[in-house]
């Protein structure tokens, strides 16, 4: 009895439980406890009145419940858990619940939680076929009063509209849906027309996305005035957000509309110009500097046509401009930088006024002027970087300092100027010097992006940028990986015809005194600066710029400057051990295994790992697990000498320092790289012994005469096959060699195979002056091959067999006893050698 009452009480209590969980929306915990309330007292009348509440409960769509709650009684909890699910589920959602719920949230207009009630109208749209086909239907029926009813919810619901309209699959025939795109484009154009800007961006974001889907059927519709109220949306005075949806819309709109829309784009500038007013300028201003990039040759016409630039500056100069005037144009000047023609007009017209911002103007100004002074007067009209003795009177060092003080104590936008700016100035060598042995600026920007608010905020950066790219977060990356990779970059290595060539060149061409590079670019200096920017934890810096660029990525170009700066630190041998510490191997195989990143930046990648692999035991940095993807990467540089079409003598350092990586490689018996390499790039090894240029001949050698330390190299030259003979005898021809390394690394495999393989001696013997070649080495200045050729003389004495007796009597025939007494006198303090020539000449005698 005592027990039924406990199992009583016991049962209330979690029926009581239960109720409580499935009205908070707990429905999966809520039945749990309810089951076990059963299992103990299935006829409690509690249990089954609850029960069979929570039953009726469960009839009723889960996410339903939670649109009502949260639509009926501002639950915001429970809009939050719906949004979740939605996000998770909502393919499962039938269409029935999914219509009710729309319903329901787009009436319900006073709810306090307006952002969740955007989130689940757009995520509905976003995730349920049902939704978007009701949504379809319902801009049939009425397409204005439809679309105004979803347009007020949120900017979510706005692009919800897009997606609809855009889903062959919520429509019954194309043709309706073409005509609801239209007609839904039309009102997002109205909506954007209604205020002049659309200050909170909800139709650009529409205009936007449909004009990137459908831009060929769409943009007719686009007047003169609707594109004149999207060049305004590109105001600077606008939040990035919308200026980066009006770019977005007009790019699109330029890159159809072709000559039709550049003519809409320079009358919209030329009259606003023309209308002298502030608020037109800065709009003409903005609206210029955005479009340079889209319509570089379209835009820098204009800004070149006669007078332009003059009366621009005779415009800024006057007494009464406007602060926020003069950024404008200052952004425009810099956007016009990209074009050769721009910066000889700017630099023509516009220094005095520049500089007169530099040394008056606010922080944010003087800091752009700066950077405009930068592009200018860092590079000519071709894009070159300026050379010494080219330098104007205010140098471009001058302005340095200021970008240190914005790098080290502005905001956002001034960290960006001040890399952009340093990035050009960079270009100079004086300017390399200058920041790489400041300390405090080239530790600051190795950590620029630790003191981005816009970094480290995962949510934030995926609401206001839902590509997941961050344009002030690649901006500044990109800055300043091109400053690092200015400090670290060595001048190319030219031959003495590269060399004359290259003089005449910059005689026809420039100035005198321009004709030879500048003393502070030199190997040593830019050595030095290596050491600086490495000790600057530059490896950690690369590393965590990936992981702040993801999931999109950082760009192929971004990639390939990461490689290349490696590679330069990577030439120096006593710096590939701190590359390593510092993560380099890991960030270069991430590098290379890009899908996105092209040949020459893999190149980059994979040169830099060989480097790097060269000097350190493979142990530390190539496990089994890795090695053949290690391989794979090296091996990419072993091209066919037919692949590159371009003109002009091959690298061939690539592929020489990847022979010697994987040579090293292969020197290690305990991994498997022996094996990979073999039975991925033996035939090219073979080929390259035979190169005729010597370094490779000798690099291809050192690699084969590792490769005998695994049995799948062994078997390539001792299976007694053809191809067999044919290796052992180039093995043979090298072991007489002019190089001496070549000579030591080819005598080294005949030591090792001739230790081991009875049909490598016969094979020996079999070619003609084999064992000559040998008795030579014997004899050669080289102790190193002296040593090999008598170990390779005592291995074949000791043959068994038929054998062994005619190599004894081949080598006595050819004076073999006179050259090993000689090696005796001549090599007497070297025991290895001493005890080999004697147990040959035991043999012998």
């Amino acid at each position: 009895m005592a027990s039924s009452t406990g199992n009583n009480d016991r049962a209330a209590l979690l029926t009581q439980q239960a109720v409580n969980l499935v009205d908070a929306g707990n429905l999966e915990e809520g039945a749990r406890k309810i089951r076990e309330a059963i299992s103990l007292a299935p006829d409690h009348p509690q249990v089954k009145a609850a029960f069979g509440k929570i039953q009726a409960d469960n009839t009723i769509d889960v996410v339903l419940k939670l649109c009502e709650r949260f639509a009926e009684d501002n639950d915001s909890k429970a809009g939050i858990e719906a949004v979740s699910y939605i996000t998770t589920r909502g393919s499962q959602i039938s269409k029935s619940v999914a219509v009710q719920c729309l319903q329901l949230l787009v009436k319900q207009q006073y709810v306090q939680d307006k952002g969740v009630r955007d989130s689940l109208v757009a995520d509905l749209l976003l995730y349920s076929l049902g939704a978007r086909e009701y949504l379809a239907k319902q801009l049939q029926g009425s397409v204005t009063r439809s679309f105004d009813e979803f347009y007020e919810v949120g900017d979510g619901s706005a692009t919800g509209l897009a997606a609809a309209v855009l889903d062959p699959a919520a429509w019954s025939t194309e043709m309706l849906r073409d005509a609801g795109e239209q007609d839904v484009f039309r009102l997002f154009m109205a909506k954007l027309l209604e205020s002049g800007n659309d200050h909170n961006g909800r139709a650009l974001k529409g205009i936007a996305r449909l004009l990137a889907t459908d831009a060929a059927k769409l943009y007719t519709i686009i007047d003169e005035d609707s594109f004149d109220a999207m060049l305004a949306s590109l105001d600077d005075r606008l939040s990035l957000d919308i200026r980066s949806q009006a770019t977005l819309a007009t790019a699109k709109y330029l890159e159809v509309s072709k000559e039709a829309g550049q003519e809409q784009l320079s009358r919209f500038i030329t009259t606003r110009i023309g209308n002298h007013s502030s608020d037109d300028l800065i709009v003409a201003f903005s609206a210029a500097a955005a479009v340079f990039p889209l319509v570089p040759i379209m835009a820098s016409s204009l800004f070149l046509s006669e007078g332009f630039v003059p009366s621009l500056v005779s415009l800024l100069e006057k007494e009464t401009k406007s602060q926020k005037v003069e950024q404008a144009a200052l952004d425009m000047l810099s956007a016009a930088c990209i074009d050769g023609g721009c910066r000889e007009a700017i630099c023509k017209h516009c220094l005095r006024w520049l500089h007169l911002v530099v040394n008056t103007g606010d922080n944010h100004r003087r800091g752009q002027a700066a950077v405009i002074l930068a592009k200018v007067k860092s590079t000519n009209a071709f894009g070159k970087a300026s050379q010494p003795g080219q330098e104007s009177k205010n140098d471009i060092a001058d302005v340095v300092p200021m970008f240190q003080a914005m790098l080290l104590d502005g905001g956002d936008t001034d960290r960006k100027n001040s890399i952009e700016g340093l990035a050009y100035a960079s270009m100079q060598a004086k300017v390399k010097e200058e920041i790489a042995i400041n300390t405090g600026l080239l530790n600051r920007l190795t950590h620029v992006q630790d003191i981005s608010p816009l970094v480290g905020s995962r949510t934030k950066k995926a609401e206001r940028f839902p590509s997941g790219q961050d344009p002030m977060t690649s901006s500044i990356s990109f800055g300043t990986l091109t400053i690092l990779d200015n400090l670290t970059r060595y001048l190319p290595q030219l031959s003495e015809q590269q060399k004359r060539m290259s003089e005449l060149k910059a005689y026809a061409n420039a100035a005198p005194g321009t004709t030879h590079s500048d003393p502070l670019d030199d190997d040593d200096h830019v050595s030095d600066r290596c050491k600086f920017v490495l000790r600057a934890k530059v490896v950690p810096y690369m590393v965590n710029l990936e992981k702040v660029h993801k999931p999109k990525g950082l760009s192929p170009s971004s990639l390939a400057i990461m490689a290349r700066i490696l590679l330069s630190l990577s030439r120096t041998p006593s710096s590939r051990g701190e590359l390593v510490q510092q993560g380099a191997v890991n960030l270069l195989r991430s590098i290379y295994e890009t899908n996105s990143l092209e040949r020459p930046g893999k190149g980059l990648a994979a040169h830099a790992l060989a480097r790097i692999l060269i000097s350190i035991d493979p142990q530390l940095v190539v496990k089994n697990r890795t090695a053949k993807s290690t391989v794979e990467i090296v091996r990419s540089l072993l091209r066919n000498p037919d692949a590159d079409s371009s003109d002009g003598p091959r690298d061939l350092l690539p592929e020489f320092e990847g022979l010697l990586a994987l040579t090293n490689l292969a020197s290690d018996p305990l991994l498997d790289a022996g094996t990979q390499i073999v039975q991925s790039i033996f035939d090219k090894i073979e080929e390259l012994m035979l190169s005729s240029t010597p370094l490779l001949q000798r690099a291809a050698t050192e690699l084969l005469c590792n490769l005998m330390t695994c049995p799948s190299g062994l078997q390539k030259l001792a299976d007694g096959s053809k191809a067999a003979c044919r290796r052992l005898h180039i093995v043979l021809a090298l072991a007489d060699a002019e190089d001496v390394a070549t000579r030591q690394a080819a005598a080294g495999a005949l030591a090792m195979l001739t230790e081991w393989f009875e049909v490598v001696v016969k094979a020996i013997l079999d070619r003609e002056r084999g064992v000559r070649i040998l008795l030579t080495l014997c004899e050669d200045d080289d102790k190193g091959c002296v040593h090999r050729g008598v170990v390779c003389i005592q291995n074949m004495l000791t043959s068994e067999g038929v054998v062994g007796k005619r190599a004894c009597e081949d080598i006595r025939a050819l004076n073999g006893i006179a050259i090993l007494r000689r090696v005796l006198v001549t090599r007497k303090g070297d025991k290895a050698i001493v005890e080999s020539s004697i147990k040959a000449l035991e043999v012998l005698t």
